[in-house]
């Protein structure tokens, strides 16, 4: 079964950008919810390559290029390698799309997006790859197998609570790290108002003697 459903969102605040969905998507709702939420997450600073086990026999896995996140749905039985060569080309041919429509930087374009899907044009690219992917027996999946060296062993591995959980735990500690920043600086304002009241209690009386 190929790839059911691909997002690729900005890193920075989780934007989807473009997504593209496989006929046997359709019943997936939850997974499709979690995947927003993965998207979500980001901000709290991923690995570059992900696989997240949603415990349905089913399994996200994510690779980050160029603050965009390219993220997939596959079921657990196709195989992680071809997983994520397939982000991996969907990545690059998204790039050079960019770079042949845009004058301009794609990393300027993408940071000035300021509304959900507003690169659905490229829902068709998506769509060609997952069609190209749907099969790992084929003779040119095999072929891309074979020839594949990367190393996959060290990719994280977790499960959709973990990845969520977490998220939720260093939103709280990054607001509770943001409060702390504020306190301290009031904290150091107060000091220096303080000491210079001590040194006007010291020293005020002198002057107002050497003034007299």
């Amino acid at each position: 079964m190929p790839p059911l459903c691909t997002y690729v969102a900005r890193v920075s605040d989780g934007l989807p950008l473009v997504a593209s969905f496989s006929p046997s998507s359709a019943n997936l709702e939850e997974e499709k919810n979690q995947a927003k939420q993965i998207l979500r997450k980001l901000t709290t600073g991923p690995t570059s390559r992900m696989s997240i086990d949603t415990g349905r026999n089913f399994c996200f896995h994510y690779v980050i290029r160029d603050n965009l996140c390219f993220l997939t749905l596959t079921e657990t039985s196709y195989p992680k390698r071809l997983a994520f060569l397939y982000l991996e080309e969907v990545a690059h041919a998204l790039w050079e799309e960019l770079l042949n429509q845009n004058t301009q930087n794609p990393r300027a374009v993408i940071d000035s997006i300021s509304r959900p899907y507003a690169l659905i044009q490229y829902d068709t690219l998506l769509a060609k790859y997952q069609r190209d992917f749907a099969d790992p027996t084929t003779k040119q999946n095999s072929s891309k197998l074979s020839q594949d060296l990367s190393d996959i062993t060290s990719i994280m591995k977790q499960n959709i609570e973990q990845v969520l959980d977490r998220g939720e735990k260093l939103e709280h500690v990054s607001k509770i790290s943001s409060n702390l920043v504020s306190e301290s600086k009031k904290f150091t304002w107060g000091a220096k108002k303080l000491t210079w009241q001590a040194r006007l209690n010291q020293y005020g009386p002198m002057v107002a003697i050497v003034v007299f």
